[in-house]
């Protein structure tokens, strides 16, 4: 009886480390997708500079000119994290603390550089709009992931 039970204890051990495997691979493929997203919103803020679009570069609109440039390097940055916390997810023990980093991280990708994009959105000048207010709650979001994966290593 013993001997199934080890065996079960096997299969089972093999289940958990290959859903540890695939989450952290999950965590790669959203942080390169997130990557890609951020990278072409880069190249279309190149582009209203460089065709001079009013409702991009004109005094009053500076407000959305900077949220959109934050929102893109925020998000650049935010997908460059998934992806490492992707690669070195394996090397982690899994537990209940990586699934609520991985959580937290999730939410920090969309509230952070969401809050600059819609703070850019609809403008009031002098001040960004009011989808600046997930800024800090995506900014705690991702001190919360980096702080229970560091207390995972």
């Amino acid at each position: 009886m013993t001997k199934p039970e080890a065996h079960n204890d096997d299969d089972a051990n093999a289940g958990v480390a290959e859903r540890h495997t695939a989450q952290g691979r999950q965590h790669i493929r959203f942080g390169c997708y997130a990557l890609l997203v951020f990278i072409v919103l880069g190249f279309a803020l190149e582009m209203f500079h460089a065709l001079r679009f009013g409702f991009y570069l004109s005094d009053e609109t500076e407000p959305r000119r900077l949220m959109w440039t934050l929102a893109h390097a925020h998000g650049a940055l935010v997908a460059l994290i998934h992806i490492a916390f992707g690669a070195i997810w394996p090397q982690l023990e899994p537990a209940a603390r990586l699934e609520t980093a991985s959580l937290c991280l999730r939410g920090a990708m969309v509230a952070l550089p969401g809050g600059f994009f819609l703070g850019g959105l609809w403008v009031i000048p002098p001040d960004p709009g009011l989808g600046i207010v997930l800024v800090p709650i995506g900014g705690l979001l991702l001190v919360a992931a980096v702080a229970f994966v560091a207390r995972q290593t």
